[in-house]
């Protein structure tokens, strides 16, 4: 990780005071307490060593829940995708999704049979389902300027593209991503051009050469596993990760449900890409790590050439951190929660391969006390970080004592202690009159008690790591 000492580092602002105001789950009007503060920049390695301390981003706002106090703890949850096994209900997602995709069925009703239920689909068909991960009521009418105007433009650039026909495929992905990261699509046509009586509400016709190549390509990744990279590539998925020819008695995995082969006459066909956007993280490539490079990104869902939703991702050095996901909510019948909650780990997968040490997925925050965020605890296996030592534990063993308590300290040995706590505040690094210094230094030059007790706060809260690598702001 030495790259990271050649980059800008973090700089934050904190807030002193632990103020009660509404909680958003429970709606007490003064339940929920958290401490904040404001990155004005940040380094993804900075980012990941605090959410594994229990913070948690909402653009440049960085939060931490008081846990023994706020009203619905919130517990940070990892799921561990390289052990990854979908559910039944998770299966159903997917399988509507291919059915509307092939043959524009739409499913009605919930799933039945997950353990969880009604949990899961209420929490994607109500307000929390609106952003999945990150709890923030909006939708595709209410993204931010920056998001609106990214949106429009690529609308623009797809319409411009389809009007005039003459720019491959391939061509289109590089355009719209823009910073060379790859793009994926469950079913690609080209667009018919217009004003030579197409119909529209039919895929269009591909070149029998093409169709000869796809047959070819399928077949031989089913024949001869050692040659699976090329076709499967461009799907960009890794070739590790699609197996040998199934047997019938062997269940499928995540690739297979969510990239099985779709008819040429397929009623849609839904495009899935993702760019570079706006966020406190500074945008990092090592040579180690992933091909796209860690940072923050947009992914955008497109079906038949409509934007549906946009999901917001931070890949960071170990992990996929899911942010938030907005979705057009006349398609919440396709459950696009929990649909791009598996696109989410199987991409996870797919950075795993380059990557090793990239290999949890983040889902935020898992709050037992409220049914309709229960939901994150079935992508398993996963775990819960205790609140008070900050090591993982397994799921299924913190579950029997947040039914007796809404807060827990999951970690089982009393002796235990928060071996990344802050033991030489003094090393604490100040942005103080456009100079960096120790906070030992610092604090020579202050006389108001009230600041120290808040630097020492932050301090404690954020840990010695990076409490000596952040620059906590001071004016």
């Amino acid at each position: 990780m030495a790259s990271w000492a050649a980059l800008s580092p973090s700089i934050v602002e904190y807030f002193e005071g632990e103020d009660f105001y509404r909680c958003g789950y429970c709606k007490n009007e003064s339940g929920s307490r958290s401490n904040g503060m404001w990155a004005h920049s940040m380094t993804v390695q900075d980012y990941q060593d605090l959410i594994d301390r229990g913070w948690r981003r909402s653009g440049k706002y960085v939060y931490k829940p008081v846990m023994n106090q706020t009203c619905c703890p919130q517990y940070t949850i990892r799921c561990r995708p390289l052990q990854f096994q979908p559910s039944k209900s998770h299966k159903k997602v997917l399988k509507k999704m291919l059915k509307f995709l092939a043959k524009g069925e739409i499913s009605k009703g919930n799933c039945e049979d997950e353990p969880m239920e009604p949990t899961v689909e209420d929490a994607v068909s109500s307000d929390f389902g609106l952003i999945n991960k990150l709890d923030i009521h909006c939708d595709l009418k209410t993204l931010n300027d920056d998001l609106k105007k990214s949106l429009e433009s690529e609308e623009k650039k797809k319409a411009k593209r389809e009007e005039s026909n003459e720019i491959t495929h391939s061509q289109d992905m590089e355009e719209k991503l823009g910073s060379g990261e790859p793009s994926c699509s469950v079913k690609v046509h080209t667009a018919p051009q217009p004003g030579r009586g197409a119909d529209l509400s039919k895929p269009p016709c591909r070149k029998a050469k093409e169709i000869r190549k796809e047959r070819k390509r399928l077949k031989l990744m089913q024949q001869n596993p050692a040659g699976e990279r090329e076709g499967f590539q461009a799907q960009c998925q890794p070739s590790s990760l699609l197996p040998p020819k199934t047997k019938s008695n062997e269940p499928k995995s995540l690739e297979d449900l969510i990239f099985e082969s779709l008819p040429e006459n397929a009623s849609h066909k839904l495009e899935f890409t993702r760019f570079l956007c706006s966020s406190p993280l500074e945008t990092e490539n090592s040579p180690n790590g992933p091909d796209c490079g860690y940072g923050s990104f947009h992914q955008q869902y497109w079906l038949d050439g409509k934007i549906i939703a946009v999901g917001v991702i931070d890949i960071l050095p170990y992990c996929v951190s899911s942010v938030y996901l907005y979705y057009d909510p006349d398609y919440s019948f396709l459950s696009l929660g929990v649909y791009s909650a598996l696109r989410e780990i199987a991409f996870t997968r797919q950075l795993h391969e380059k990557t090793p040490q990239l290999s949890y997925y983040y889902m935020g925050f898992y709050i037992h006390s409220c049914p309709k965020m229960k939901y994150k605890g079935q992508y398993r296996p996963s775990d819960l970080l205790c609140p008070e030592t900050y090591v993982w534990v397994p799921i299924e063993q913190c579950l029997p004592s947040l039914e007796k308590s809404k807060y827990c300290r999951f970690n089982q040995d009393p002796e235990a202690v928060d071996e990344g706590r802050s033991k030489e505040p003094d090393r604490l690094q100040v942005f103080y009159k456009k100079a960096i210094m120790p906070y030992g230094v610092y604090k020579q030059q202050q006389r108001d008690p009230s600041e120290a007790a808040a630097v020492l706060q932050y301090a404690r809260l954020v840990g010695q790591a990076c409490s000596e690598r952040m620059l906590l702001f001071r004016n």
